[in-house]
């Protein structure tokens, strides 16, 4: 159960709070393998999706998701809006709040702007990236497919290599793999680590021969190019010599690492194409499956005692 009105970080989840999403996903997951019919779970909720920026695996995703629970789903036009023409986010909030929709579910470039809709609407909102802050879905997710290939999800030693300034998905991760019970190392060039980042209880390497060393979990980022306004990077090539994951970086890792990605990927710049095909070792596409389980699980946590779900089935 989710004791809160939105889904907004997973900086202040509990531990059971995290707990719950990611068993009721494996429940969903089990179900959307086995073609289980769940359109009537949420079919009297009415979901707006709001992407402020270009998503493919998220949208995607949540459009799936809210599909196959039964949702009204309403895909808001912004190129066509009225956001294009000057309108602020507290005057779209107050109109979409006037439209009394159920769950919002939105993306936006600057951090914090998900969590100010969120004070001013009545209805269930769930971040689906905000700048640079979370990406709590994204943190889920990928907690949940480190459970489903390795058994267990606490205990373990995981790196986040890369682009760790500019990732909401890194600070996702961190806060939600450490309430977990799991030892976070972040690995990158010292124009890629923010300052400060130790206080969040991780620890820092800028050589990832060192960072890759013992672990069990190997998640390697996006460089957020159109985040970056300054000299971050020499050059692509000099990144993925130092810092882009290869076999001869790997061979440092524990055996039976698993590595993960939460796309889209720049094959030969943060990884090596081969190793990111390699089925014995990438779980990348069994992220982008569990991903809609997660989101799932979300959409019906967040709307569990919602009046319109009295007429519905529990799961």
């Amino acid at each position: 159960m989710l004791n809160r009105k939105d889904l907004l970080g997973t900086e202040d989840l509990s531990k059971e709070e995290i707990l719950s999403i990611i068993d009721l996903a494996e429940q969903y997951s089990n179900e959307n393998i086995e073609n289980i019919n769940n359109t009537r779970i949420l079919k009297n909720i009415t979901q707006i999706n709001l992407f402020f920026e270009n998503s493919t695996r998220t949208q995607v995703s949540f459009e799936i998701a809210g599909t196959k629970l039964g949702t009204n789903i309403v895909n808001f036009p912004l190129k066509t809006s009225s956001q294009s023409k000057g309108e602020t986010l507290l005057d779209l909030a107050a109109t979409l709040n006037s439209m009394f929709p159920d769950i919002l579910v939105i993306r936006h470039p600057k951090s914090g702007a998900v969590q100010l809709i969120s004070e001013k609407v009545k209805c269930a909102v769930i971040n689906a990236g905000d700048g640079n802050h979370e990406h709590p879905t994204q943190a889920l997710l990928d907690a949940q497919t480190i459970r489903k290939r390795l058994g267990r999800i606490s205990g373990l030693k995981i790196a986040i290599c890369g682009d760790i300034a500019h990732s909401r998905v890194a600070r996702s991760n961190i806060f939600c793999l450490k309430t977990l019970g799991n030892k976070i190392r972040v690995v990158g060039p010292k124009t890629l680590i923010p300052k400060g980042i130790e206080s969040l209880g991780v620890e820092v390497t800028h050589n990832m021969f060192d960072g890759l060393q013992d672990i069990d979990v190997v998640m390697v980022l996006r460089l957020q190019k159109e985040r970056m306004d300054g000299g971050f990077l020499s050059s692509e090539r000099e990144y993925f010599h130092y810092y882009g994951l290869d076999e001869r970086k790997m061979q440092y890792a524990n055996p039976n690492a698993i590595i993960m990605h939460p796309g889209p990927m720049n094959r030969g710049i943060e990884i090596d194409g081969d190793l990111a095909d390699d089925i014995n070792r990438s779980v990348i596409t069994k992220q982008v499956e569990v991903g809609l389980a997660i989101r799932m699980a979300v959409l019906d946590l967040l709307t569990r005692g919602h009046p319109l779900r009295k007429k519905c089935p529990e799961h």
